[in-house]
């Protein structure tokens, strides 16, 4: 898939774990893991716009276009 989720890389240098970001965005972390390894099909904004909040950081910084 062409669009890869950086989630991990943004939650690494904020040194927070899976599950107190899910805890923190309100969000379990079942679904916050399938998010992080790009199985999810969708996103929503304001999932999105939680984890920008709490991860201070810009949605680009966690999702890349890459060309197969």
């Amino acid at each position: 898939m062409p669009i890869v989720v950086n989630l991990d890389i943004m939650m690494a240098r904020r040194k927070m774990s899976l599950n107190e970001l899910a805890e923190k965005i309100d969000i379990t972390p079942a679904n916050l893991s399938i998010l992080k390894t790009g199985k999810a099909k969708a996103v929503r904004f304001s999932t999105l716009e939680a984890i920008c909040h709490v991860l201070d950081c810009q949605p680009g910084d966690l999702l890349e276009y890459r060309e197969e």
